[in-house]
């Protein structure tokens, strides 16, 4: 782990202090207004700030973001927000009001994207739509992440990464078949929305500069971005009337591929998509033999005979340390993994030679242990200059300096509970 301010392996100064973006990212220069709470609209928000964009954002001045207080807890600091809320100023603000409506105006008129994941229809009751937001800021990028997207028969239902997971076809293919589906242990559909919500706000930044200044509103839902990673579902029902079923480890498309388990109690996967990787894997297990025999000639095979080929697998390996294992298949160049948990992540070498994980200073926890920037640039470099701040800490940086509010102004939003 590295101390200081953390980069993602580019040519920044490594003796930069906190908070210090002489490293700036390829997004420096955009100021984005986050509005909204938890996963998905959070991991946007820290994606753009982990690469230069000021990221300001706005939570209600009693609870803050939902995040401070869900997950695991470190003395009442929430873990999942020194997370995501890194590289973030924190402002409070209660939009639903007068007062508030006003002060969001001129924070979203000045800036180059707002990003949200309200229900839909709760801006426009506040008259804070896109339709007058533009009006304000005709060059405004606005993301609208929600349950089921703002239009559709579903559109005004609460939603919720796991809704998604199940909806979207992932649960019912995830798991054994004589089990019932399984939902992921973390917040994958979020993660998933987010990383598209990301790329789509960076293209709308790229269309607006490119063209005529004009910006626009992207509506993404948690439901869609998921489902469209699950393969050729659609194609091979429509095409072939096959649904796929739960297939466990193991993969419909090729074998050998599984975990297994080491003479240590141990695990390893293995994945053999491609045919000479799968005759790699034979050598690394002492089979040879195992390449002329029609049962496991070609993929097809395999996938007809695949109880056999884990069996034989599961045989030899059951026989060796996970080291011994791991060094006979690399010694092959076949390919496999250990199954590792996040103490073996942090004592892995070449995670730590990556610098995947990154100590960050922190006025709470001391440091924190937070995964790095990715991906890496060459040029300019993304950078973690502090982990979630507490909540309000920029209300005068941000307010005072940036919206020039005079000392008396916030004294009276204070004082009104506004901010």
């Amino acid at each position: 782990m590295s101390r200081d301010t953390a980069t993602d392996g580019g040519s920044a100064d490594e003796d930069a202090p906190v908070g210090d973006n002489s490293a700036a990212g390829p997004l420096d220069g955009v100021t984005v207004i986050e509005a909204g709470s938890m996963i998905s609209i959070g991991t946007v928000g820290r994606l753009l700030a982990d690469f230069g964009a000021e990221v300001i954002k706005v939570e209600h001045p009693e609870t803050g973001d939902h995040l401070r207080h869900f997950g695991p807890q470190k003395e009442g600091v929430g873990l999942w927000w020194k997370y995501l809320g890194r590289n973030k100023r924190s402002v409070t603000l209660d939009i639903s009001t007068e007062e508030g409506k006003v002060v969001f105006e001129d924070l979203v008129a000045e800036a180059d994207a707002l990003i949200e994941n309200f229900r839909p229809g709760t801006l426009e009751r506040w008259g804070l739509g896109y339709d007058r937001l533009s009006d304000l800021n005709p060059g405004l990028v606005m993301l609208r992440v929600s349950g089921f997207g703002q239009t559709g028969p579903y559109s005004d239902r609460p939603g919720f990464g796991t809704l998604a997971e199940a909806m979207s076809g992932f649960a019912y293919l995830n798991g054994y078949p004589d089990q019932e589906p399984l939902l992921p242990p973390t917040g994958l559909a979020d993660g998933i929305a987010a990383m598209f919500s990301t790329m789509a706000v960076a293209f709308a930044l790229y269309s607006r500069d490119a063209n005529d200044g004009t910006g626009q509103y992207i509506d993404t839902s948690l439901i869609e971005p998921i489902f469209s990673l699950i393969g050729p579902q659609p194609l091979r029902y429509q095409q072939l009337d096959e649904i796929e079923k739960r297939s466990g480890n193991r993969s419909t498309s090729s074998a050998p591929r599984n975990v297994y388990e080491t003479g240590d109690g141990r695990a390893v996967a293995i994945s053999a998509s491609a045919q000479p990787v799968a005759m790699r894997v034979f050598d690394a297990i002492e089979r040879p033999d195992l390449k002329e025999d029609p049962r496991f000639a070609d993929n097809e095979q395999r996938l007809e005979n695949v109880e056999e080929l884990d069996a034989i697998i599961q045989d030899w390996i059951g026989d060796h340390s996970r080291e011994e294992v791991i060094d006979r298949f690399e010694e092959h160049e076949a390919t496999i993994a250990p199954i590792y948990n996040v103490e073996d992540i942090l004592a892995d070498e070449h995670y730590q030679a990556r610098e995947a994980v990154v100590e960050v200073p922190d006025d709470q926890l001391g440091a924190g242990a937070v995964q790095g920037v990715v991906p890496r640039f060459s040029e300019t470099p993304g950078e973690i200059s502090h982990l979630g701040p507490q909540l309000g800490a920029h209300n005068e940086e941000v307010y005072g300096e940036r919206l020039s509010y005079d000392d008396e102004t916030l004294a009276e939003l204070d004082s009104e509970g506004v901010i």
